[in-house]
């Protein structure tokens, strides 16, 4: 499994899961999340709020983000977000950093502020489903208490519908969505056993980070008895508000805030053969094909190999004896090499047969029409267009297969060009206005070049370009310009760049064969420090360098760790370094300690109005 299909198998699951027909167990999904995680760190899956569905519903706008949760798995990662968290309590004078713990329930998440009820919805515009009040849910405690979540009692699903349902969220999220309840779901709310309850009546923990890591184990089995609903780990959250500010948030989770979560279980097993597969953007990685094992309730056959640089330098040839963890029913990940084995990587493309060339630890295709690209650029569209359900695999292999390997050549085909090509005459009809429907409702242009599959452009960076960067000028940006823009470094500014250039033919075709394009506004600086690149140097008076570092990040500035021509601050203490003469070389403007004070007050004047 290459990466886009792992991120195409995540987005299947997700949405199975937001409709209330899970189809894996939540850990399952977890351990995929986790595995693109270490495959692809700041893939734009792993930063967007995962929506929840219920169309024709009346939408809801909540009044701050409901966002999701990081998530952590072990100690370690525990103790990392610990120091993140002292870091900023440091910087605003509260130590130690009062927080937080509650079980993290596993139900379908929604907000109460005393009249409606919502759902999550995209974390910015929920559903109302207020009406589940008169069905029969039930309120822990007061109306009006915020965030919480719809679950039914544990011991009545274990005792009634265990038999009936694969997972308690099935059974609330159709009471939430179904017009007409089933029999199980009426009987559930005539017993009282289906409620909606607010985090804030949920039992706690609280204390600081010096004493939870040591009694986690004790302090999670006391929490997890004294409540009756389905749960999926722990939610740890600071509690000083000042504390959360400073720490902030990114698109997809609040900083201050993480889901700690168990691994599954492992087994060992070996690799019987190595198999290459080829994504959209050329990179050819491995998938390990190993001894059948069986793992928490599947039989584990295939394994991720994440880059040929990994497989390589690791060992992970045909005859290797690994450890895996169980990353889900599709696939799972290597834990540790217990014995290595030589593995020679192809030099060759396994779809089009081009010579590969490393692009450091991956083995890339670069033939502009190898067919498993263009499938995969192609199967990326329409999925972030949302249009799979009609453009899937089987059917863009044919359309490749046949030539119609780009987007804007699909898009010039006709009811009749789908029928010569063996669509029959209603999948004809159905792919036609599918693609008639698409130009004309449009498309916010955000997700319109998040869908061309530019490397390291996803929704989350899509917007986040164009919140800063009007449409009109994308083609005349330059890398310094980019790398201006807040997440954006050096790497990616360049490939942005060149991957605006290189697909300007395209974007003008598809526009000029009538798709729609739903511009994005610009947004305005937030403060006088947000987007800004800072770099500090010398000793300060104010606080530690780390303390000062992270007020800036809390600030939304970007704190780096030496002066270049893309610098927009270097803030001097006492005794500066080679930073200040460099600084001054490139004429960086430099910042007092006392001068770089008053930005912080004018950036918290601004947060506060804000």
């Amino acid at each position: 499994m290459n990466l886009d299909a792992l991120v195409a198998r995540l987005t299947e699951l997700n949405r199975a899961y937001r409709q209330g027909r899970p189809l894996v167990a939540d850990e399952v999904y977890d351990a995929l999340v986790e595995e693109l995680r270490r495959l692809a760190p700041d893939h734009p899956y792993l930063h967007q709020v995962e929506p929840e569905d219920f169309r024709g519903r009346r939408l809801v706008r909540h009044p701050a983000p409901m966002l999701s949760t990081e998530k952590a798995y072990t100690p370690a990662e525990i103790a990392r977000f610990l120091e993140r968290v002292e870091r900023a309590g440091q910087a605003v004078g509260v130590q130690p950093v009062p927080l937080r713990l509650t079980p993290k329930l596993d139900g379908l998440a929604a907000r109460d502020d005393g009249e409606v009820l919502s759902t999550r919805g995209d974390g910015t515009v929920g559903s109302d489903i207020t009406h589940v009040l008169d069905r029969g849910v039930r309120v822990v405690g007061d109306r009006g208490l915020g965030l919480g979540e719809l679950v039914v009692r544990q011991s009545y699903f274990r005792a009634h519908l265990a038999a009936h349902f694969e997972h308690p969220r099935n059974l609330v999220v159709g009471i939430a969505g179904a017009d007409d309840l089933s029999p199980h779901a009426q009987a559930a709310l005539a017993a009282g056993a289906v409620l909606f309850v607010p985090y804030a009546t949920l039992p706690a923990w609280k204390g600081s980070g010096t004493e939870l890591l040591p009694h986690l184990d004790a302090i999670r089995n006391k929490l997890f008895a004294q409540v009756d609903y389905p749960l999926d780990g722990l939610i740890l959250e600071v509690v000083d508000e000042t504390v959360r500010q400073a720490l902030g948030a990114t698109s997809h989770h609040y900083r201050w805030q993480l889901a700690i979560k168990q691994k599954g279980a492992t087994a060992v097993t070996t690799v019987e053969e190595v198999v290459w597969q080829v994504g959209r953007t050329g990179k050819v990685t491995p998938v390990l094909q190993v001894t059948p094992v069986p793992l928490s309730g599947a039989t584990i056959r295939r394994v991720s190999g994440h880059n040929a640089g990994l497989v390589t330098k690791a060992g992970l040839g045909p005859g290797a004896r690994i450890v895996v963890i169980r990353s889900g029913e599709v696939i799972p990940k290597v834990e540790e090499v217990i014995e290595p084995a030589p593995l020679e990587p192809p030099a060759s493309c396994p779809s089009c047969g081009a010579a590969l060339v490393w692009r450091n630890d991956f083995l890339v295709c670069e033939a502009p029409h190898c067919p498993a690209k263009q499938a995969e650029a192609l199967e990326h569209w329409f999925r972030t267009l949302d249009a799979a359900h009609w453009f899937g695999p089987k059917t863009i292999a044919r359309l490749v297969a046949a030539g119609h390997d780009t987007i804007e050549a699909v898009y010039r085909l006709r009811e009749d060009d789908f029928r010569a090509l063996g669509f029959g005459p209603t999948q004809a009809a159905n792919l036609a206005q599918a693609l008639e429907r698409s130009l004309q409702a449009g498309v916010e242009d955000w997700r319109f070049l998040a869908a061309l599959g530019i490397e390291g452009l996803g929704p989350a960076e899509s917007r986040k370009l164009l919140n800063h960067v009007p449409w009109e000028r994308l083609f005349s940006l330059t890398e310094a310009e980019v790398q201006t823009i807040p997440g954006f470094g050096p790497l990616t500014a360049a490939a942005t760049v060149a991957g605006l250039q290189e697909q300007r033919a395209r974007i003008t075709a598809l526009l000029e064969q009538g798709l729609v394009l739903r511009h994005t506004a610009p947004k305005a600086p937030t403060n006088p420090l947000a987007g800004k690149r800072l770099v500090f140097t010398g000793t300060m008076t104010s606080g530690s360098r780390a303390a000062l570092e992270a007020e800036a990040r809390g600030l939304g500035a970007e704190v780096l760790s030496t002066v270049s021509r893309n610098t927009d601050y270097l803030v001097v203490g006492d005794k500066p370094g080679s930073k200040l003469t460099k600084a001054q070389e490139l004429g960086i403007p430099i910042l007092s300690e006392p001068a770089y004070r008053r930005l912080v007050d004018e950036a918290r004047v601004a947060q506060t109005r804000r």
